[in-house]
């Protein structure tokens, strides 16, 4: 269910200042859930999460913002200084709680001023701690800087694992973000469109990564996190990239693409084959597509990870030495603000820590399978309901699809 890309006042569509106000309820139920009564967070995810703000991709691995979110308080943000006057007028429900962030830009000021800015951003946390009677609390922290680590124990305040605490609040989807989940693919979909109409011998692998971001800015992806475009001798083994190879006829082609739309993800595999796919090349795409399929059939409240992990091929018997090599060959992972979420289901560990499947969880599951220079690859997104799954992802993937005509090929 897409009800369009925009915010309409004449439609009731997304929903925003409910998701914000939902998003802050799920993380302070969780909170108290685990003991925690603060928590620091450098992620750009988990920061978007708390303060529904954020900076552009440039800004994702400089950890220069964060935001400190006590229980049963609002979060307050530790902004970009330059950034703090547009963000009052554009973010007006967190406008009178940012302060100038002090960071260290990973370590690229000088050295010395590397040290004075960790140790003047541990004592602005632990005074807005003590304002907020919490200083003898541990702080749950997501991800950080060793010198602002060191600096925050400095200062006496005890340093926990945050992370467990925003995965789990954010495993249960409410409506609309599985609405943004669905948006987010449906715009995915419309790029393997255009795949299955130009890829032909002489387009390169690069040249469909280009071409796929185009078509996803234009519809309104936020971000490319990643797009995979692998072909012919180079799917197999799986290499997880792109490169610039140059298709040719009768290359097996398989696409990853994560992308974010209003900061939800996909975790999104299409495979193709470039003109008509020999005999061999349809028992690889099959046995891929029975592996994912055979595990999203079990997939409903109450049924263990073990379980669906237990229908998918050993390491061994795909040749490889144990499960650890063979890991994210077959997986399933929850998604959402996050590309990977609670649960993850692999036989890497899913059989000695089993988890519970839940209603309202949004998966993805991918398979694999190669042999000789032709390997496949298919992802499927599914929200989990009361008897079952929904299906999010909506391109078809029973049967291979020739480049560039579509139809199916399976006898």
């Amino acid at each position: 269910m897409t009800f369009g890309l925009m915010a309409k006042d004449c439609e009731i569509r997304i929903d925003y200042d409910k998701l914000r106000k939902d998003r802050l309820r799920k993380t302070n139920e969780q909170m108290k859930q685990d003991g925690i009564a603060v928590l620091l967070c450098f992620d750009p995810d988990w920061i978007r999460y708390i303060t529904s703000t954020k900076a552009n991709d440039w800004a994702n691995n400089k950890l220069l913002r964060s935001v400190l979110f006590a229980a049963d308080r609002e979060p307050i943000l530790y902004e970009l200084g330059s950034a703090i006057e547009a963000k009052k007028e554009l973010c007006p429900w967190i406008a009178d709680r940012m302060h100038p962030s002090i960071g260290t830009w990973r370590g690229a000021f000088p050295r010395e001023v590397v040290t004075e800015n960790a140790l003047k951003f541990a004592k602005m946390v632990n005074a807005h701690l003590k304002e907020l009677g919490l200083e003898n609390e541990p702080l749950g922290l997501d991800i950080t800087e060793i010198p602002i680590l060191q600096s925050l124990e400095a200062e006496g305040v005890t340093v926990v694992d945050g992370q467990q605490t925003l995965l789990e609040a954010s495993k249960i989807k409410t409506p609309e973000e599985v609405e943004l989940i669905e948006t987010s693919i449906s715009i995915v979909e419309a790029a393997f469109w255009e795949v299955v109409n130009t890829a032909k011998p002489g387009v390169r692998e690069l040249d469909i990564a280009a071409m796929m971001r185009d078509v996803m800015y234009r519809y309104g992806a936020e971000e490319m996190q990643n797009i995979n475009v692998i072909s012919g001798n180079r799917s197999h083994p799986h290499p997880h990239d792109f490169s610039d190879r140059m298709l040719r006829m009768g290359d097996m082609l398989f696409i990853d693409v994560v992308s974010v739309f209003n900061g939800y993800k996909t975790c999104y595999y299409q495979t193709f084959c470039i003109g008509k796919p020999s005999k061999k090349q349809l028992d690889v795409y099959r046995q891929t597509y029975e592996w994912l399929f055979a595990a999203i059939d079990l997939v409903k409240p109450g049924v263990s990870t073990a379980d669906i992990a237990a229908v998918w091929p050993s390491a061994e018997e795909l040749g490889l030495s144990g499960e650890a090599e063979a890991f994210a060959l077959q997986v399933g992972h929850g998604i959402g603000i996050t590309h990977w979420g609670k649960p993850v289901i692999s036989r890497f560990f899913s059989f000695d820590h089993p988890e519970i499947i839940e209603e309202g969880m949004v998966l993805a599951f991918e398979t694999y399978c190669g042999h000789g220079n032709d390997g496949a690859r298919i992802e499927e997104q599914f929200v989990v309901t009361e008897s079952g799954v929904r299906m999010l992802s909506k391109f078809p993937s029973r049967d291979l699809i020739a480049c560039p005509c579509v139809g199916s090929l399976l006898p």
